[in-house]
């Protein structure tokens, strides 16, 4: 075999297990910063050994039984440890390759739980989740958490040495710290969601992350029966899931939402969604991803050739920023205003927000530049159209504010 399919090999190992990975060795190390360095080495050793060797049947077994006999290299030179103790901790918790193919998937979902700890930073809890359970690195994290990589980096060095200094333990919390953590843990869910959602240009990878996030969704809702919430944000994925394939035309051009072809909406993913939700509100006790996917299933009513009840949807915003004010549920909000209201009453509504918040913001400006060109100010649309191009961050994305822009002009 050649070097070319062995590094093919072991991208694709990163790509399906990396976090799998590194949430069965941090659950035997209790030490998130050794075990990563062990997997980089066990996949350096991957690189030398399998050109020679041939790709193992099971690459992620080999892998992390590389990662293993690193992690007992390094405390056999470790004078602070005691390394017949940890060794013996280590082989009585022996790892087999029915780990390695996800026969206990449950371990990222520890692991989640043990970034969420009340002792890190709240800060830095949902970065390190996405970097340890779903493999994002710092230089693609740091725009969405609008922080410079090198201090999200510092940040999550220091949320790694809390967790070894403080001995936090790698398990489950007891059921009096879950409400606490259990927030935290589905905002890290959500944040790998949206990491993919948000690349309309739709690499392998990103679709894997939205993937794998559904998945532990789906994961914690089996594990937390009697809890709303996480069948909250299940719902609220499927829901945005079910329209993956209706968010490009035949052309390959983004379209939005409200310009959606229905018949391309997976008509099974909504019938789950909407099951879930339900479920969740049989516990009578809403929360904010539960009516963030109230508002989503509000929306599918255009397959049914119903109008998009637009007063419901002002009040379950209402309801959303009672629960958990944030600016991107301020702006759709407001242009709920619109579409109950009229445009100028959206632009109104807009113009409310703190202008601090909303200045770089780019939803804020395709919403104003949308609601100008409805309410005919046309020059004052353009320019905005071309503040809304100029921050957004996807080509699909800028192409299609250009082309709406140039019908205004």
């Amino acid at each position: 075999m050649n070097a070319e399919a062995a590094r093919h090999a072991a991208e694709r190992a990163a790509r399906d297990s990396y976090g799998r990975l590194l949430s069965i060795l941090s659950a035997r190390t209790r030490d998130i910063a050794l075990a990563e360095d062990a997997l980089a080495d066990a996949f350096e050793s991957a690189l030398e050994t399998w050109p020679r060797t041939g790709v193992p049947d099971n690459p992620a077994a080999w892998l992390v039984t590389a990662a293993r006999r690193n992690t007992l290299d390094a405390w056999r030179h470790d004078q602070v440890h005691a390394a017949a103790a940890q060794t013996l901790h280590l082989l009585a918790d022996e790892f087999t390759e029915s780990e390695a193919a996800g026969a206990v998937p449950d371990e990222r979902l520890r692991l989640l739980f043990v970034c969420a700890h009340p002792a890190i930073d709240a800060a830095a809890r949902t970065p390190l989740m996405l970097q340890t359970v779903l493999g994002l690195d710092v230089q693609r994290m740091a725009g969405a958490f609008l922080t410079a990589p090198a201090t999200l980096g510092q940040r999550l060095t220091r949320a790694k040495s809390r967790i070894r200094q403080a001995g936090i333990p790698f398990e489950f919390p007891e059921a009096r710290d879950l409400p606490e953590r259990l927030l935290d843990v589905l905002d890290g869910i959500y944040a790998a969601y949206g990491t993919g959602w948000d690349d309309i240009d739709g690499t392998d990878s990103t679709r894997r992350l939205s993937n794998e996030a559904i998945e532990l969704c789906a994961l914690l809702c089996r594990l937390l029966p009697a809890e709303p919430e996480p069948l909250g944000l299940l719902a609220l994925m499927l829901f945005c899931e079910s329209r993956a394939s209706a968010r490009r035309d035949a052309v390959g051009a983004y379209v939005p939402l409200d310009a959606q072809d229905t018949a391309y909406w997976n008509r099974t993913m909504i019938d789950e969604a909407e099951h879930a939700l339900r479920h969740a509100a049989s516990f009578s006790a809403p929360g904010p991803y539960q009516l963030e996917a109230a508002i989503q299933s509000a929306h599918t009513q255009r397959r049914l050739g119903a109008d998009v009840p637009a007063a419901a949807l002002v009040s379950l915003y209402d309801g959303l920023l009672a629960l958990r004010p944030s600016v991107g549920a301020q702006v759709s909000r407001c242009c709920a205003v619109a579409r109950a209201d009229g445009p100028l009453a959206g632009l109104a509504a807009l113009d409310l927000l703190d202008a601090g918040m909303v200045m770089n913001y780019q939803p804020w400006w395709a919403a104003r530049a949308h609601l100008l060109a409805e309410a005919g100010q046309k020059s004052e649309a353009l320019a905005a159209y071309q503040r809304a191009i100029g921050l957004s961050a996807h080509p699909a994305v800028r192409a299609h504010l250009a082309r709406v822009a140039a019908l205004v002009a």
